[in-house]
């Protein structure tokens, strides 16, 4: 049948109902024509279809053209009609708004910071957003994908046909939309794509997606995170107010996977986690809580740094309201939650941002900078403003919508460096021919500028492994402008020092005395991480020498050590009380050995230096500054014996340092201290109560004036065996400095 002027052209049908139509929402819907208003509907399945008014009255019935394309005219209306659709077939009837009836929800303005890569309300404006438009309740998908021909929603709703719901492109950006009518929270749904040379891509779940089927399913979810109820204003006020070089920072690392797990070995939800983990921790006295990422990922052996939905918390323990409720217990208890955030990668699994319109559109396009060796993902094009603002609005995203204290960016070397982990020929350089990733350290001054101007009072860290300078200095003095950074270099010289018997370790003394040379270049963490426990190298306790004793008092003395050196403190979990073997992210920690006395031991030491940390000025207000450390004993390599001191500035009563790294006690040994006076023994590793011998200076010791290690008094101390004992100046007003 040949068209007449109002009816569509069969060429156009055909394409349509092909899903190949550049524009349907230029034939669907009601359209304004001489006569009136054209009305026409793609219903599969239907065998009759007709617009009726919101209360049910029929207006027109459509006529059919082809299969399930149907199409009427209104004569003579001069308004756009507002109507509803009402189909049949053999099996019964059923009525729903037409998406195609609908105007668009986003606007120039979207486009235009989209592509200035300035939009940082992305999590408002794409994904699935629930809303109400034009009086109807439903969802608004939107998604980028410049090069598609097509791009449809598909999911139960629509029995994952992409024909019923082709989505309009707004061609200066790329940008794809459709308002899908009476769908609610829990739909389940992915993007049908056809990419520029016409094949049909692999279903994609959505790059702004804020829920996600639990793994194996891939599918995104329709979930609300903008409507829960914070009780958590008060500790966002404290934190805005606190300068966190100066404050105490100790923090608990965990894989939320693998902390506990059920009898039936199934996840702990987000609300157990929070009764359970978190009242652990604040027992514990740690300041921090750091979760491995929990962006949705589809591999558990990735333990969350291959994530794909980077806006979905992951639904191995729950939703976005349970992940919610966790952060704002974590709150209540004063604890700062901090995410691992992965911006460096992202796997190539077809159901991702691989390829994600037919095109290299997230990834760069040159393997040479897009795909990364080490662990076979895709590198994101920070060079590209979309790409750089699709994650910058990720960040900001987690740090207001969820409250979340602080990003701990991960791989920031493998970003950095255009040659990391590869050799000669694996790689392009710069015009000029250096190896700096400029795209990237753009990207993260952007970043690390964005976070501290937005959101007032969280923090950025960094793993950064390399000698890369400023990484923690602000942008406008030329840094990276990351809060902290974690001393890799601290971390490897000290596990090496006490994983050596100790009759060697008067050989390399240097290790321990190293890093002191460079310990205030950055804001320093000080990270005894997952990576230090996994991939056959043991546990902290396993890595000790000696028999069962020794191996828990060189712990506790290595422990001692951390929370005393200059430096914010991370700790993995198990760690706190000697798990024996090395972490297994398919199981719960070894909790039973805490019934043993060295184990139980371990523990109260870890309350006990938080404790000490949390309280006393000269442990943290100096961390990042040299000002708060000063070597009173550093060149005994003979008999593996260090002092130092620590202070905490104007009023605060300094802190002595000694560590014996030898089984063999020490009687009398001389230190020199700032001040005559009484010390009083604030922490001793060799307690009986830590599982040690009970050897100590009991009652303190006494500082006369004779001066030693140019200082002007000195005491003589007992230093039990591999044991590290901290002295505090009793009745000092916190004069002494």
């Amino acid at each position: 049948m040949k068209a007449t002027g109002w009816q569509a052209s069969q060429s156009e049908i055909a394409l349509l109902v092909a899903a190949r139509h550049r524009d349907p929402f230029a034939l669907l819907g009601s359209h304004g024509v001489a006569e009136g208003w054209v009305i026409r509907a793609f219903v599969p399945h239907a065998e009759r279809v007709a617009a009726v008014s919101v209360r049910g009255e029929e207006i027109l019935e459509l006529e059919p053209r082809a299969d399930g394309f149907f199409e009427g005219l209104l004569i003579a209306q001069t308004a756009r009609p507002r109507y509803r659709l009402r189909a049949a077939n053999a099996g019964g009837a059923w009525e729903f708004d037409d998406p195609y009836a609908f105007a668009p929800v986003l606007g120039a303005i979207d486009e235009h910071l989209l592509v200035e890569g300035t939009h940082r309300k992305l999590h408002e404006r794409l994904g699935a957003q629930l809303r109400t438009h034009e009086n109807v309740a439903g969802v608004h998908f939107a998604v980028w994908a410049p090069h598609a021909q097509r791009v449809s929603v598909v999911g139960d709703f629509n029995r994952w046909d992409g024909r019923t719901h082709q989505m309009r492109k707004r061609v200066d950006s790329g940008l794809w939309e459709i308002f899908a009518p009476g769908l609610a929270a829990g739909t389940v749904y992915k993007f049908e794509i056809v990419g520029r040379d016409g094949e049909l891509l692999p279903l994609k779940a959505d790059p702004l997606g804020f829920g996600a089927e639990r793994r194996p399913s891939t599918a995104s979810v329709v979930a609300r995170t903008d409507d829960f109820v914070w009780h958590d204003a008060e500790y966002l006020q404290r934190r805005r107010s606190v300068d966190a070089r100066r404050a105490p920072m100790s923090i608990y690392e965990v894989h939320l996977g693998s902390w506990r797990r059920r009898d039936d070995g199934d996840f702990l939800s987000y609300d157990e986690l929070a009764e359970q983990l978190l009242a652990y921790v604040a027992d514990l006295g740690f300041t921090h809580i750091e979760l491995l990422p929990i962006n949705e990922h589809p591999l558990d052996a990735s333990w969350g740094y291959q994530p794909i939905g980077l806006f979905a918390p992951t639904a191995r323990f729950g939703d976005a309201h349970g992940f919610a409720r966790f952060v704002d217990r974590a709150h209540a208890l004063g604890l700062g939650v901090i995410l691992d955030w992965v911006p460096a990668h992202f796997p190539t699994d077809i159901h991702g941002l691989a390829q994600f319109d037919g095109t290299a559109l997230y990834e760069h396009a040159d393997p040479r900078r897009g795909f990364h060796p080490d662990w076979n993902t895709a590198i994101y094009d920070f060079g590209r403003r979309e790409v750089a603002n699709f994650l910058h609005a990720n960040a900001l995203y987690w740090l207001g919508r969820f409250h979340v204290d602080a990003l701990r960016v991960d791989a920031v070397a493998s970003m950095l460096y255009l040659d990391y982990s590869r050799k000669a020929g694996e790689w392009l350089p710069n015009p000029d021919g250096s190896n700096d990733n400029r795209d990237a350290v753009a990207f993260l001054r952007q970043f690390n500028t964005l976070v501290y101007a937005e959101q007032p009072g969280a923090l950025t860290i960094a793993e950064e492994s390399t000698a890369w300078a400023g990484v923690s200095q602000p942008v406008h003095a030329g840094g990276l402008g990351f809060g902290f950074k974690w001393n890799m270099g601290w971390m490897h010289d000290t596990l090496d020092y006490f994983s050596l018997d100790p009759v060697h370790r008067k050989y390399h003394h240097d290790k321990l005395t190293f890093g002191l040379l460079y310990a205030f270049s950055e804001n320093f963490v000080l990270p005894l991480s997952h990576d230090e426990v996994v991939h056959g190298k043991g546990s902290i306790i396993a890595k000790m020498p000696g028999d069962e004793w020794q191996r828990f008092a060189n712990a506790r003395a290595l422990y001692a050590t951390m929370w005393a050196h200059p430096g914010k403190k991370l700790l993995f979990m198990g760690q706190e009380f000697g798990q024996t073997r090395e972490w297994n992210f398919d199981t719960g920690l070894e909790w039973w050995l805490t019934r043993y006395p060295l184990h139980a031991g371990l523990q109260a030491l870890i309350r006990d230096l938080n404790r000490a940390c949390r309280e006393i000025p000269a442990l943290h207000a100096r961390d990042c500054e040299a000002e708060g450390f000063q070597w009173i004993v550093v060149d005994d390599a003979e008999q593996s014996v260090f002092a130092w001191l620590r202070r905490g500035g104007e009023g605060a009563a300094p802190v002595a340092v000694v560590c014996n790294l030898t089984p063999v006690p020490r009687h009398g040994y001389r230190i020199g201290l700032p001040q005559a006076g009484r010390w009083r023994e604030l922490l001793n590793t060799d307690a009986g109560g830590y599982g040690g011998s009970g050897m100590g200076n009991f009652g303190g010791i006494g500082a006369v004036a004779t001066a030693s290690h140019g200082f002007p008094a000195s005491a003589e101390v007992t230093l039990p065996p591999l044991a590290v004992v901290y002295f505090q100046l009793e009745n000092s007003g916190g004069g002494s400095r």
